[in-house]
Order: structure tokens, then sequence, then C-alpha cells
């Protein structure tokens, strides 16, 4: 069919074509249209961003020291060097700036600073009462809208207890275990800041607390809803991941084309950094059936387990946590408490290790994260007795690495590595002894204590004036 065009329609279409060209020449002056504007700009994945500043070191060189490196290997004899906040030498000597700090370290060890891998100092900070209660929102089985970090309370006394008693550098402060889906965790430096942003482990990922078992369907059965059973901890986690598989297709398609922004579901939206790969979880569970399940349950929706907490029957499975990936925070001998924990056994640890799954120890407790070393050293007494002997400078990966790799900070602390963040602790005597505690201990290369210097012992803001507290520690 041709179409027949008057005189005025093709001076018309001609004056349309030549303002084209003019457009075009200007690098398409047109107007934009409102469908043309760019599109709101997603939420902000990082609101609470770490303010964390190292303190100020000096280039210093520890010497005729016993080293555990953090990753299996020993030096007797040796020497360990840090400048600018980061490990720089290891060995039987190293080549020290002249104006370097010398510690005669003669009869004493050095080892990378210990990481806690399951704290609740801050969200259940000392003095132990119900006002400082801030560590389970037990209000529903999901709670994953919830951020332990805004429960911390920096000027609890148990962040220097853990300094000064334990060594304790790097901690992950995790929600409890009351419900199914109990929030984020965050990691922080022991360093003391009037904020918590200012200890917030920079570039740290995000923990999703999960809990299985008994605590959630007891919690929540009591109130007479579900959860009241383990299928029914199952049946809603596997209702909520399916929900979060939903929302991440939403805003995957709203962040690559564009158009209408979904609404926003901040409990959603940290479901949705996990199946993304970007927050890790840690699950607190401790029958080898239910960690099994878990497993099962993380293939049918896409996301990992990076470590079972507690698993006091990780032994049971160690080849399935190895097949996984999954590492398991273990204590030294905690068992019998309650039900799920009837089958513990003190050489847990050691036969993760001897299978070659990734374990570690872990606290739990505002007094037991004064003396991790000496609760490996109850898993090295237990092991040998059951035939299973494990080198010690093997065993400091359980205080370091292995909860660093855990943790996703493994390149940048927990072994002495050149280019690693210095946290590292001087030991006044073997560390696997109830009679050692920590001489001296660094984060980032900056002195926070020393045994003998009053000066250097924190103390926190609250304990200050209180006699027989802080100020006289």
């Amino acid at each position: 069919m041709i179409l027949r065009t008057s005189t005025a329609g093709r001076v018309l279409a001609a004056g349309l074509a030549a303002l084209s060209l003019v457009a075009c020449s200007q690098g398409d002056a047109r107007p934009k249209t409102a469908s043309s504007k760019a599109p709101p700009k997603p939420y902000s994945r990082d609101p609470y961003p770490s303010t964390y500043r190292a303190y100020p070191g000096v280039p210093t060189v520890v010497r005729n020291v016993t080293i555990f490196d953090g990753e299996g290997g020993r030096i007797d004899n040796g020497q360990v060097l840090f400048a600018d906040g980061k490990i720089v030498a290891v060995g039987a000597s190293v080549d020290a700036p002249a104006d370097a700090q010398v510690i005669d370290g003669t009869g004493k060890w050095v080892t990378p600073g210990v990481i806690d891998i399951h704290s609740h100092l801050g969200d259940y900070p000392t003095p132990s009462v119900q006002a400082h209660s801030d560590g389970n929102e037990a209000t529903g089985p999901i709670t994953a809208d919830v951020w332990a970090e805004h429960s911390v309370w920096p000027q609890d006394p148990g962040f220097s207890r853990a300094l000064a008693n334990g060594g304790v550098t790097t901690l992950q402060i995790l929600p409890g275990s009351a419900n199914l889906m109990g929030g984020r965790s965050v990691t922080l430096k022991n360093v003391y800041s009037r904020t918590m942003q200012g200890m917030k482990f920079p570039g740290a990922p995000y923990g999703l607390k999960m809990a299985c078992g008994e605590n959630p369907k007891r919690v929540y059965g009591s109130k007479g809803r579900q959860p009241s059973t383990r299928m029914g901890n199952i049946a809603v986690d596997r209702a909520t991941w399916a929900k979060a598989q939903s929302y991440r297709r939403k805003w995957d398609k709203y962040d690559a084309d564009g158009g209408d922004m979904p609404d926003r579901d901040i409990a959603m939206d940290t479901l949705r950094g996990v199946l993304a790969g970007e927050i890790l979880i840690q699950n607190h569970c401790y029958r080898a059936d239910e960690m099994a399940i878990v497993e099962d349950m993380a293939k049918e929706f896409g996301y990992k387990v990076t470590a079972f907490h507690h698993a006091v029957e990780a032994y049971k499975i160690a080849d399935v946590l190895k097949a996984n990936g999954t590492c398991a925070a273990v204590w030294a001998d905690w068992y019998g408490f309650k039900m799920e924990s009837y089958d513990g056994i003190g050489e847990n640890l050691a036969i993760l290790e001897k299978a070659g799954t990734c374990a570690m120890i872990h606290s739990d407790d505002e007094n037991g994260i004064q003396r991790l070393n000496q609760e490996v050293a109850k898993v090295l007494a237990s092991g040998r007795r059951g035939g299973i002997d494990i080198a010690p400078e093997v065993a400091w990966k359980w205080l370091s690495l292995n909860p660093a790799k855990a943790m996703g900070i493994a390149d940048k602390t927990g072994s002495l590595v050149p280019g690693k963040m210095a946290d590292v602790v001087l030991w006044n005597g073997n560390p696997f002894s109830v009679y050692t505690r920590p001489d001296k201990v660094w984060i980032d290369g900056a002195l926070l204590y020393d045994a003998n210097d009053p000066k250097r012992r924190p103390v926190s803001d609250f304990e200050l004036g209180q006699p027989g507290s802080g100020d006289v520690k």
C-alpha cells in the first residue's frame, strides 16, 4: 500500500528531520523524559561503616623466643619483626631497622593474637543484669533483621579482660540462640573505643547467626507457637529461605534492569546477602544428625554453612563437614548440660583435626574467653589419651588461623605472615601451661597491654572510680 502525503505534511517532515540532525550534532540535547531518569540508588550494604583506626605503634623486633606462626609452623630461638601495623619478617633471624624497639623474649613464646569466633561480649556485658541483656531478640523465631552490633556496649569490662588475660585481639559478637535466625554478627578488633564502629574490623564480612535443636523449639514451644519441635524448626527455616529466594530475584532484577524499586525488608536484606555469598552462616547446632540435615537444607536453597558452633557431635560427621567445606567451632569438654550435648567427648577437636576438617576452639563465655589457650591444652591432653598426638604448634591454628578463615578475615590476620596485621602476643611461658599469661599484646603493631606497665592495662570507663575495680587493676 502506498501512502500519499500532502505538501504541508512533507514540509513538516523535513522540518522534524532538520531538528533531529541539530540535536545529534549537539550530543542529543533533547530533554529527558521521566522514564529515562536514572533509577533510585539501591540500599547501602554497609550503613554503619567501620571507623576503626589503629593506635600508634613503633617498629618492634622480639628476639630469642619460641614462635608458633599460627599456620602450624614453629621456630625455636626465633625473631619477629613488625612495623607500620604489619608483620614484616619472621625467622631464625631478621634484619631489623636501627630504630626498632628490641625486646628480649628469652624463655618466652610469641603467637598470633587469639581470635574468638563465638562471643557475646558487649551484648551480654558485665555487670550481668537484666538491663544489659541485649543478645536475644526472643520475640519471634525469625529475627534476621536485628544486628548484634546495635547492642554492643564498648565499655564492657569483658573486652579488656579478654585482652589482658587471654591475649584475644579479634572476636566475633553473635546474637543468642533463642531464634532460628537470630540476626547478624559483627567482628571487632579488641581495642578501646567510644563507639562500636571504632572497634569494627575493617572489611570483615557479616555473619548470620542461625540455631537448630533445643533452644528455638523450647523458647517458642513455651509460647504455644511454631516451632515447638525439630521438624517445626526446619519447616520455618525452609519457608523463610523460599521467601528470601523470591526477594533476591526481585532485587537482582532491579539492580540489573532498573524499573520500579522493590519494597525493602530489612530481614530479607540479610538473607539475600547470605544467598549472594556476602554474609557467612554461623550456625549453633549440637547433634550430628541435625548438622547433616542443615547441610542438605543449605544445598536446597543455595547457601553455604560456614561453621557449626558448639558442634558437640561434630566428631561423628567429620567427613561430612570436610566434604562440605564447613568448619566446626567447639568447646574443649563441655557436655551433658542438656540432652543435645549429652554425647560430647574431650577428643572432639582432636578427631576433627586428624580428619582434616576445619576446626577451632571457641568460648561462648565471658570467663572462658580469658583462657582459650588453656582450653586447647585440655584438648591436646584428651587427644593424647585417645591416641591422637597433635603438635602444639599445629594446635595454635585452632586459636587464630582457623577462626580467621571461618570469619572471612584470614587474608588480614590469624597468622604471623608478612603483610598481615601485627596482632601479636608475647607469652611469659609456654602458652599451653596453666601458669602462663600474656606478657605483652600488640594489635596492629600498637602495644595495648604490658604486664609490667600499669599504664598499659586497658580499663573500661565504666570501671573508673569504682574501688576494687578498674582504677586499681
